[in-house]
């Protein structure tokens, strides 16, 4: 049996940013991997964690799906301060070795020394930002794509040896026809593509 970790990397903002979506997506999320024969595991941020427990669930898991918002172009500062004592814990254990460079064989490159080599993630994000301003070099992000923007989240996996899946991201939440339907079934067909 295959497993999964679920993390939930929302913080709340009260009245702006409750973590509804984010409840809805990982919700759904579970089903589908449930459904798929998956044993899950899951972490919400928000509720406190425990490093040694996390690194547990890592070293369980095969597939790591994150889901959280996007923060003034990045990681809710709970999400980075819960990646940086996390993965940092679990050096020689869990997470990596080293760097990865060698002093007797310089074929070994910087960020080869990862634990994870037989794991894989899907990053989930949701935006406000439309997705007209991604793929679009007259937009806010001057061409880079949704992937592109989020650079920093792949390398932390990619140092770690984990590879990736296709990502997954909601545009628009605050539009006041915001469909919420529509975005759950665009999230199963990106898991039916990356886990069929």
């Amino acid at each position: 049996m295959k497993h999964v970790l679920l993390l939930n990397l929302h913080q709340k903002y009260e009245g702006f940013a409750n973590g509804n979506l984010t409840h809805d997506l990982l919700n759904e999320a579970k089903k589908f991997f449930t459904a798929n024969g998956y044993d899950v595991r899951e972490t919400s941020i928000e509720e406190g964690y425990d490093v040694a427990e996390e690194l547990e669930k890592f070293k369980w898991a095969d597939i790591f799906f994150v889901q959280s918002p996007v923060y003034w172009m990045g990681l809710p500062w709970l999400a980075k301060k819960y990646v940086d004592e996390v993965f940092t814990g679990g050096n020689n254990t869990v997470t990596y070795v080293s760097d990865g460079r060698s002093r007797e064989d310089e074929s070994k490159k910087y960020g080869s020394g990862g634990l994870m080599q037989d794991k894989k993630y899907m990053l989930s994000f949701t935006y406000n930002c439309p997705t007209s301003e991604f793929n679009n070099p007259e937009g806010f992000f001057e061409g880079m794509s949704v992937d592109q923007a989020n650079i920093a989240l792949h390398k932390l996996f990619q140092f770690c040896g984990a590879q990736p899946l296709q990502s997954y991201s909601v545009h628009d939440v605050y539009k006041s026809d915001f469909n919420l339907e529509d975005s759950l079934k665009e999230l199963n067909q990106t898991l039916a593509k990356n886990f069929a």
